[in-house]
């Protein structure tokens, strides 16, 4: 049986510059979480597009939006099955973020000395594993190769 080969997204493609701004970084991390889940990556980045239109594309927005109101985004991107169970990990996942790193993956990386500790603190969120933090990280190995030379 052969392995489906999966496409390989980059922040450049959704017009982020993941190193420029929270914003950015934060919108990236959100679709890569939205990727790590087992559904379609179509219906992860549809359901991606419509957080940035509900404007639900800040860990507080996230945490300050009913179960609700995730719930629905969630059902309406094209979560049949598991919109409940992601909208109660991202509000987990967030609220940690803000707790511990004042709500910025940028103070997250700029307080990891290198890639692998950044790797390590981005899987001690509520939700990501390794596979999540591979696909995120891949936009953030030139800041450490520039604080290398």
């Amino acid at each position: 049986m052969s392995k489906k080969e999966r496409r390989v997204h980059t922040a450049a493609e959704f017009e982020l510059d993941v190193l420029s701004s929270d914003t950015d970084m934060f919108r990236w991390f959100l679709l890569c979480y939205l990727f790590g889940k087992p559904i379609r990556s179509e219906t992860a980045v549809a359901t991606w597009k419509l957080f940035i239109s509900h404007t639900l594309d800040t860990p507080w927005a996230i945490i300050d939006a009913s179960e609700h109101t995730l719930v629905g985004v969630l059902h309406a991107g094209g979560y049949t099955r598991y919109q409940h169970a992601t909208a109660q990990g991202l509000r987990i996942c967030m609220d940690r973020l803000v707790r511990e790193y004042e709500g910025s993956l940028l103070l997250m990386l700029e307080s990891s000395m290198d890639e692998e500790e950044f790797s390590k603190r981005l899987q001690a969120l509520y939700g990501v594993g390794p596979k999540i933090a591979e696909i995120f990280t891949r936009e953030t190995t030139e800041h450490f190769a520039q604080r290398a030379e």
